[in-house]
């Protein structure tokens, strides 16, 4: 039996990612979607999540595609309806807010979904294969893309919660926890911030593994051109590198054939296969590694961005 669901904000990566994930699935039917603007078609719409609860649709679940600022009120309303909830990243403003989800989620007995989409790129799990079996040396995160081309007119994330350079940072950190076989944190770094601006445009975070390795990463929204999405890992045993945001992988030089593009899909198979378990999934590890940025990171002002 499909799993009826519905989407909460229906911004660009709605339409871009999570409408065509789904009607590719076997495994979802998309049903309704509450939003202040924009439209879908074939479905109900309704102006906000309390009118979408309140029309009582046969629904299973709900996708959070909101700005986090906004998402926490709607998801606790969600799980309190005793629907499953799916989370675009970053699962929300801050650390608290998903923790309280999670225990929400915990005592409604429904499913809690952090669903970092980069962890499913083509070439993330065989490199997290490979790269178990060996020590890791170096590391070394390249992210940088152009935010008028990702994010035109965009205003919530350069506020408090948007996270600024960390919206597409925090991808490739995702990527980062989940290959990296032990476990790293945070020693320090430099955040950029415009004069005009709350959230960073650029960050250098110097982290370092369980074992002493360095794991360095640089974030800057400015980059015109070719946009950068690499992850340089050298170990005892070659050097393996992750390019185009995960999509391709090469060893030395050498490119190890990769599965197709398919991150939303994977993501939305792993939402169905959680319901079916009864089970959650709510990685916090790439949201406190930015946590821990603010925290650490000298901030630095820089000359005033305007879109």
């Amino acid at each position: 039996m499909a799993i009826r669901i519905a989407i909460v904000g229906l911004g660009k990566i709605a339409h871009d990612q999570h409408i065509p994930a789904i009607a590719a699935s076997d495994r979802f039917d998309l049903v309704a979607a509450a939003t202040h603007a924009g439209h879908a078609d074939g479905i109900a719409l309704f102006p906000t999540i309390d009118a979408l609860l309140e029309a009582n649709l046969a629904l299973d679940a709900i996708a959070m595609c909101q700005p986090p600022q906004a998402r926490f009120e709607a998801a606790a309303k969600a799980i309190r309806a005793g629907k499953h909830v799916l989370l675009e990243k970053p699962p929300g403003a801050t650390l608290s807010e998903v923790e309280a989800l999670t225990r929400l989620s915990e005592a409604a007995g429904t499913t809690l979904f952090a669903a970092w989409h980069s962890r499913f790129a083509p070439g993330v799990a065989d490199a997290r294969a490979w790269l178990t079996e060996r020590r890791i040396n170096r590391v070394e995160i390249v992210w940088k893309e152009d935010v008028r081309r990702w994010h035109p007119g965009q205003q919530w994330i350069w506020e408090p919660g948007g996270l600024g350079v960390f919206d597409p940072g925090i991808n490739a950190l995702s990527i980062a926890t989940m290959i990296l076989p032990r476990h790293f944190f945070l020693q320090d770094g430099t955040l950029e911030f415009p004069d005009n601006r709350a959230a960073p445009i650029a960050a250098e975070l110097n982290m370092i593994g369980m074992s002493g390795a360095p794991v360095h990463a640089v974030f800057d929204w400015r980059q015109t051109g070719p946009q950068t999405w690499d992850i340089t890992v050298a170990t005892d045993d070659g050097t393996l590198r992750l390019s185009a945001g995960g999509a391709k992988m090469t060893i030395d030089d050498v490119e190890h054939p990769v599965g197709p593009e398919r991150e939303y899909p994977g993501m939305y198979a792993r939402f169905a296969r959680l319901i079916d378990q009864g089970r959650s999934d709510v990685d916090r590890s790439p949201l406190r590694l930015v946590a821990d940025a603010f925290l650490r990171c000298r901030q630095v002002r820089v000359d005033a961005f305007d879109d």
